[in-house]
């Protein structure tokens, strides 16, 4: 029986940046990038993604199809007031603010503000950093730190969630009193490139099989939480959207 360990690669760092997706063609992938995402990407997403591509942990980046996603939810629900948790270099925030009214406002949260620095020129470039309120810290504190004001307690309209994978469930808790009744939160790699659906004997590392049993947990959670409608995709490494019913 396999039992896992350093000997096995991470399911990510082992993936070609330019298929980060679950679809097992590569040539129907291109297709869908050249024909309705990259052609619709801004100039200074496709800058941002690019420089990104070169960072030692470009893994950790939304894909352009899953923001060009995230622009269109934004967009179709009005919102206003989102958050964001797991910023990296700002490719996926950069497409929230810009799909922004000009008076909206991303709260982006990350744990190194040094990744956010790298694609903070492109989001001056863009003209959108006054729509920026980034805190740097602990995904969990920080937004602890918003409901602590009650004047937070359902004014948000969308959450992005990217981060700190083994704690996915307890963000479910904290983002249902943040984000309004009718308001959106999104997860992001919710099959964690297939691993969700592998038997348990399956070669992985321990990072992967730990991460894997989080979100296979999130997952039986959410489709169980009568708080929400829910809608999993297999777009990029699994997304999910949860509408707030109550």
């Amino acid at each position: 029986m396999a039992t896992g360990g350093d000997s096995v690669p991470n399911v990510h760092s082992n993936t070609d940046s330019s298929n980060k997706t679950l679809l097992k063609s590569q040539a129907l992938y291109k297709y869908v990038l050249d024909t309705t995402v990259l052609p619709n990407e801004p100039e200074c997403m496709r800058e941002l993604r690019l420089v990104t591509d070169k960072h030692e942990r470009w893994y950790m980046a939304s894909p352009p199809d899953e923001a060009q996603l995230l622009r269109m939810l934004i967009k179709l629900t009005g919102a206003k007031n989102t958050i964001e948790v797991g910023v990296f270099t700002g490719y996926s925030l950069l497409a929230t603010a810009l799909a922004l009214p000009d008076d909206g406002k991303v709260v982006a949260i990350d744990t190194s503000r040094g990744f956010y620095e790298v694609g903070r020129p492109f989001i001056e470039k863009a003209g959108v950093e006054h729509k920026v309120d980034f805190r740097e810290g602990p995904g969990l504190e920080r937004v602890d730190e918003l409901l602590a004001d009650e004047r937070n307690l359902g004014r948000f309209d969308f959450a992005f969630v990217d981060a700190d994978k083994p704690n996915y469930v307890r963000y479910l808790e904290q983002l249902l009193r943040l984000v309004r009744v009718g308001g959106i939160i999104v997860y992001d790699n919710t099959l964690w490139q297939g691993t969700v659906a592998l038997p348990p004997d399956a070669p992985l590392s321990d990072h992967d099989r730990r991460i894997s049993a989080a979100i296979r947990d999130l997952n039986i959670r959410i489709a169980a939480d009568e708080r929400v409608e829910v809608c999993q995709l297999t777009i990029a490494d699994g997304v999910t959207i949860c509408r707030r019913l109550v």
